[in-house]
């Protein structure tokens, strides 16, 4: 460990009072009544890395270690817990699969919980529930900050399919360690792998499996990152995506007791999660990233029992069946007494010749860290005038040579908060180009240049960029629906009064009795972060009253 290591006091690891903490005798006293005791006379395995549903325990005498598969070096002990210390991580609230492995040692004496009266101790215990919920998020930063437990990508970083491998991992908090194919040279960690060009990227496991350019669903698969669905079970409710409004709908109906089931085709956080920094949500006077907002609404959701099923895409609601049933992509299908319609818009895509070819080759819909390192030192180009636009010229900003924001009305004014325009102002770094449009786009294999005209003059200009950020509004993710709900001439969900029929009990109520919709698929919705999230507690009121209409 480095001076500067030793100096961060942000990295967790070195917050061992909060990391890694030491309940009371009191505490574990109260602890006890959930498991039960147990003494091992040998080091006993107590599970292993790719386990689901672990047990918690919790030393009493003697000690845990706590093993990490080290890509390069096999197992590596990376804590030892001595009495009052717990095992655990973000896993044991949900039932993905676990990144360690724990050994008791010779003479431990532990308490056992049973995964499923673990959430009996958290819920029933909230001071001990506290102490544990924070660890967990710690190690779990821990986990990601330090590539432990996870996994390797090898690629290009210039690739798109690396570049939504990363991205993908990224966003679902997996621990790993990117690396470029070209600078590889000698690391130990490739040495007798069978990887050829063509089977680029592909990532690693700790067991040396190599899975070559895998998508987004067998990714979740193979790294145990998703929830398995049990086709008999019928939900409470079922939530169609994890943005701010079906995260807040989650965190509320299953606080309430409802069964709930939340389906999201890449990331918890939708088009929010991909924010660099919300500067106006209540309560976070210096910001949030969106995928820090959305991290936490995931973990709290599943604090009170909430699935969530990741790189999983809904392809049909079929509306003539009670329970309703959700047929997802890969030909699985779910039931649930009432669904929520929180799928949110995709960004709307430039009209201009190879276009397709190079999304995910430079084009990019999102600009966080990730983006941001690709292009770092080099021009790029945001087209938009909305706050998504501002904020990511600005983050962008920090990094890039300079920014070139292209807009086809006037000014920013009309259409983006005052306090990121006069940011964007006031940045030397930052050139807003009114009336401006992209004409013709550059490159190889890769975007390279592009070329822009102003509409007032007719002047063009073309210059070479390291990235083009198109943020030009979206169009609703409703193709979904297929019919099933009435929907307005742009393809947002109707609900409430403006439904041709369905039941009127809820503002939230789509034509399909059963069927709400929030958030910013919902056709009059303000298109805000906030305002999602106060759709989708809300709805759940209205829930309750449909399954419940004594209530």
């Amino acid at each position: 460990m480095s001076i500067d290591d030793v100096a961060d006091p942000t990295d967790p690891w070195l917050r061992e009072a909060q990391t890694f903490p030491v309940l009371s005798a009191e505490m574990a006293a109260r602890a006890g009544a959930y498991g039960r005791e147990e003494v091992f006379a040998r080091d006993t395995r107590l599970f292993e890395r790719g386990d689901r549903d672990a047990d918690f325990f919790l030393v009493l005498d003697g000690a845990i270690d706590i093993l990490a598969d080290d890509l390069r070096g096999g197992p590596v002990t990376l804590a030892t817990y001595g009495p009052g210390q717990f095992t655990g991580e973000l896993n044991l609230y949900n039932s993905r699969q676990i990144l360690v492995a724990g050994r008791a040692r010779e003479g431990a004496r532990l308490l056992r919980i049973k995964h499923a009266d673990f959430r009996r101790l958290v819920s029933a215990e909230p001071d001990i529930g506290e102490i544990v919920m924070r660890a967990y998020i710690l190690r779990r930063v821990g986990f990601i900050r330090h590539a432990q437990g996870g996994v390797a990508l090898l690629g290009s970083p210039q690739n798109g399919d690396f570049l939504r491998v990363r991205r993908f991992l990224a966003r679902n908090g997996y621990p790993h360690e990117a690396l470029d194919a070209d600078l590889a040279g000698e690391d130990a960690l490739f040495a007798g792998l069978d990887v050829a060009d063509g089977d680029l990227p592909v990532v690693i496991a700790p067991n040396r499996e190599i899975l070559r350019n895998p998508s987004n669903l067998e990714l979740a698969r193979r790294l145990g990152l998703t929830e398995t669905l049990d086709p008999a079970a019928v939900y409470d409710v079922v939530v169609a995506g994890a943005g701010p409004a079906g995260l807040a709908a989650a965190v509320y109906a299953a606080s309430e007791g409802l069964d709930t089931l939340v389906i999201e085709e890449l990331a918890p956080g939708g088009q929010a999660g991909q924010s660099s920094k919300i500067e106006n949500y209540l309560g976070f006077p210096t910001g949030v990233s969106g995928q820090a907002l959305a991290g936490r609404a995931q973990i709290q959701a599943q604090k009170f029992g909430a699935r969530l099923a990741v790189a999983r895409a809904v392809a049909s609601l079929d509306c003539s069946t009670t329970p309703l049933r959700l047929t997802l992509d890969d030909g699985q299908s779910v039931r649930a007494r009432a669904v929520v319609v929180a799928t949110g818009a995709r960004y709307r895509r430039l009209d201009l010749p190879d276009y397709d070819k190079y999304e995910g080759q430079g084009i990019q819909y999102a600009a966080t860290a990730v983006e941001a390192q690709l292009c770092a030192d080099a021009e790029v180009v945001v087209v938009g005038g909305g706050n998504s636009a501002g904020q990511a010229a600005t983050f962008l900003a920090r990094t890039a040579a300079h920014v070139h924001i292209l807009v086809r009305g006037p000014s920013l004014s009309d259409t983006m908060s005052d306090y990121l325009v006069r940011r964007i102002g006031a940045s030397p770094r930052v050139t807003v180009r009114a009336d401006t449009e992209i004409a013709e786009l550059h490159g190889d294999e890769h975007l390279r240049a592009v070329t822009w005209t102003n509409r007032a003059t007719g002047q063009s200009e073309t210059r070479r960029v390291g990235a083009l950020f198109v943020m030009i509004g979206a169009e609703p993710n409703t193709g979904w629906l297929d019919g099933c709900l009435d929907l307005d001439r742009q393809g947002f969900v109707r609900t409430g009064f403006a439904c041709k029929e369905g039941w009127s009990g809820s503002p939230f109520a789509a034509s399909r009795p059963g069927v709400f919709a929030i958030g910013d698929v919902r056709s009059g919705s303000i298109k805000r972060v906030a305002a999602s999230v106060g759709e989708g507690s809300v709805v759940v009121h209205d829930i309750h009253r449909f399954l419940n209409p004594a209530l």
